[in-house]
């Protein structure tokens, strides 16, 4: 980041005043195409898409040397599955069924790649039928559970990944993953998990995307104030179910072809459909442009679990912290784990800036460091000042037990503050 995005990144969330980016808006006629890497740079991504959180639909240019692109598809377009089994056949991967409903997502089994394979190559030698359903292949942790070398390169435009960076730090999971699946695989309706941002790109195959921008999903509740599982429905024609459906503008409908890259917005509501057989690459991410969210979408979260648990709340010991148990176990998070993560991130970027790093070093690892100069570093620390100041003075956080706490949250919120202060002449 240079200095003049930084100062353009900084007065744009001075004027949000502490609201949480990415209010409703209509969407834009069509979504951007951006073709040619040489003349898009970091900047632009980010002031063009990432702080109007806005998304855009890269160019299969940008990923035209992934090994993954060269190594799991055939000459003709489809899946390589001769080189998947060779290469990752024993691994096992999670497999949902797309015909069954479970709440608004599928159920969920295990098996090793090469039953899938053999259950897929199966499913088109019948017509693309089978009697056990329409499987998809989802949320594999392919650079967890696997050597992910040559499988592909981190595009620099998503490189401040701080929620890879810190699952990463603690060597536990990550929000990397891999889809696979025939013609007719789909995801429900939904909006990513606490709001991140996400990239995917189809190393084979197409995808028929539907957006709605955030704050069109409430009209789309229905009489008892449930989101939709299936956007295409056509129950969702019926007033009387979805009464407030005719308020919702239409949705923003993407084609992603082969090799073609896809940023999805923080909060944006979607539902994706594989036309054709598909093999994709997909991240979570969260950075400063989408922290606020984040930490909206954790309140919002907390306040549905004490919703839930609230006749309790005078008898239950130690209510409000059964309550961040009960959240962490819903969501992944809670309240006391998003403080972690605040000071991981901090801690990094205050040893960066102290290293005195120039603008164009790369801290990190194999190409999945964040791109990382001391004006991205000290945007980072004004982001992360500021979301924190908000958990501080937080009721339920101050009934969090921070006694075992180092720093203390408040002390360092101090020193971002003052980090704030000094790197303002950076």
């Amino acid at each position: 980041m240079d200095r003049e995005t930084r100062v353009y990144a900084e007065n744009h969330f001075r004027g949000l005043q502490g609201r949480p980016p990415g209010g409703a808006c209509p969407p834009p006629g069509c979504v951007d195409f951006i073709e040619n890497p040489d003349s898009f740079s970091y900047a632009d991504f980010f002031k063009g898409y990432l702080l109007p959180n806005m998304p855009c639909v890269f160019s299969s240019s940008f990923t035209a040397g992934w090994g993954s692109r060269r190594h799991w598809v055939t000459s003709s377009g489809k899946p390589n599955f001769e080189h998947l089994l060779r290469k990752y056949g024993d691994v096992v991967v999670p497999v949902a069924n797309c015909g069954v409903q479970e709440y608004n997502s599928n159920p969920k089994e295990h098996m090793p790649l090469r039953d899938y394979i053999s259950y897929w190559q199966e499913y088109i030698q019948g017509g693309y039928f089978s009697p056990r359903g329409c499987l998809y292949l989802k949320d594999w942790h392919l650079c967890r559970d696997s050597s992910a070398e040559d499988v592909f390169t981190l595009p620099v435009y998503f490189s401040s990944d701080w929620l890879n960076e810190y699952w990463d730090s603690l060597d536990v999971d990550d929000y990397r993953f891999v889809y696979m699946g025939p013609t007719g695989t789909w995801s429900p309706f939904h909006a990513d998990i606490f709001r991140s941002f996400s990239w995917s790109v189809n190393i084979c195959g197409r995808k028929k995307w539907f957006f709605f921008p955030p704050g069109q999903e409430e009209a789309l509740r229905d009489c008892h104030g449930g989101l939709p599982y299936d956007v295409t429905s056509p129950a969702l024609l019926d007033r009387r179910l979805y009464p407030t459906r005719e308020h919702c503008s239409p949705p923003l409908e993407v084609t992603q072809e082969a090799g073609e890259m896809v940023f999805v917005p923080s909060g944006w509501h979607h539902q994706v459909h594989n036309l054709e057989d598909t093999i994709s690459i997909n991240h979570n991410w969260v950075n400063g442009c989408n922290l606020a969210n984040m930490w909206h979408f954790l309140q919002q979260e907390l306040c549905a679990v004490q919703q839930e648990v609230s006749e309790w709340r005078d008898t239950m010991p130690d209510w409000h912290h059964h309550c961040q148990v009960i959240m962490r176990a819903c969501s992944g998070i809670n309240f006391e784990e998003f403080y972690r993560f605040l000071k991981i991130i901090a801690e990094r970027r205050l040893l960066l800036l102290a290293k005195g790093m120039g603008p164009d070093e790369v801290e990190g690892e194999g190409g999945e460091g964040t791109v990382l100069g001391p004006q991205q570093a000290a945007f980072d620390i004004g982001r992360i000042a500021e979301v924190l100041a908000s958990v501080v003075a937080h009721p339920d956080f101050q009934k969090v037990d921070t006694s075992m706490f180092s720093p203390q949250p408040e002390e360092l919120l101090r020193q971002l503050e003052e980090v704030v202060v000094t790197t303002t002449t950076l």
